[in-house]
């Protein structure tokens, strides 16, 4: 079942001693092989310690690149991030992070599907977003719904001065933020949305907020969702992906200047 761990946390730890074992053993075998049997070995020489670093990060190059074979195989045989995650103990979004493009092969079908059915085409977002960690969250959220383009921008002043912007791609949805120096989200949102030329892009607010004049406030000047962020980096990621596809597809469908 997707997000299933495939093999029980115990066993990991067995495999993570013998492994470093079997390590050990051959990069010592190795860096005696490279270095002269009769090369003295004093406390004060390094000689030794360097060939075996030396060894043991042409063993990690070589686990990496092994690694990657794997991850591949993996995902053409029908698994997922999730999945390629916990076999090494680490997050989906690690995963994705340290295997990137696994599920962009020409000849394969992929195998990981998105939480919602995508929209009927590639769209582009703007993202209003200070907060460099969120702002990364959202756009790999996001690039699991069909983002073609993500723009980021700190403010409000520099989202205006982009979408003002002789020449610059209109956006297909705006995610903004609330809190943001210079102009925050809710002045923003107020101006988008009294814009003529503005007024018909789509407006997602997600923010850490769940006041409830924010949220009146927010719907009151016309934004067509409210998203709180979650804690959980997870469930941060699934609320993400939940934006309501109603939005994405009128994005997609409203022509483009």
């Amino acid at each position: 079942m997707p997000g299933q761990n495939l093999v029980p946390p115990i066993a990991f730890q067995r495999t993570a001693a013998v492994a470093d074992t079997a390590v050990a053993e051959l990069a010592q075998r190795l860096a005696r092989q490279i270095l002269d049997d009769s090369t003295t070995s004093r406390a004060d020489d390094p000689t030794r310690a360097l060939a075996l670093l030396n060894v043991l990060d042409h063993v990690r190059q070589a686990a990496e690149r092994l690694q990657r074979d794997a991850a591949a195989d993996a995902a053409r045989a029908g698994a997922g991030y999730p999945q390629l995650g916990d076999a090494c103990g680490i997050t989906r979004q690690g995963a994705r992070r340290r295997w990137p493009g696994l599920f962009n092969h020409s000849q394969d079908n992929p195998t990981e599907h998105p939480m919602m059915t995508a929209p009927s085409r590639p769209y582009d977002v703007l993202l209003v977003e200070d907060d460099m960690a969120d702002a990364m969250l959202i756009e790999e959220a996001l690039s699991e719904r069909g983002t073609r383009n993500l723009v980021q921008v700190t403010d409000g002043v520099a989202a205006l001065e982009h979408l003002r912007t002789p020449g610059a791609v209109r956006p297909d949805l705006i995610v903004l933020d609330l809190n943001m120096p210079r102009m925050n989200g809710r002045d923003l949102l107020q101006v988008l949305k009294t814009d003529e030329s503005l007024q018909t892009i789509p407006v997602v607010v997600l923010t850490t907020s769940s006041a409830p004049e924010d949220v009146a406030g927010a719907y009151s000047s016309h934004a067509n969702a409210y998203v709180t962020k979650p804690v959980n980096l997870d469930e941060f990621e699934r609320a993400v992906q939940s934006i309501d596809a109603f939005y994405l597809d009128i994005a997609t469908r409203l022509p483009r200047a």
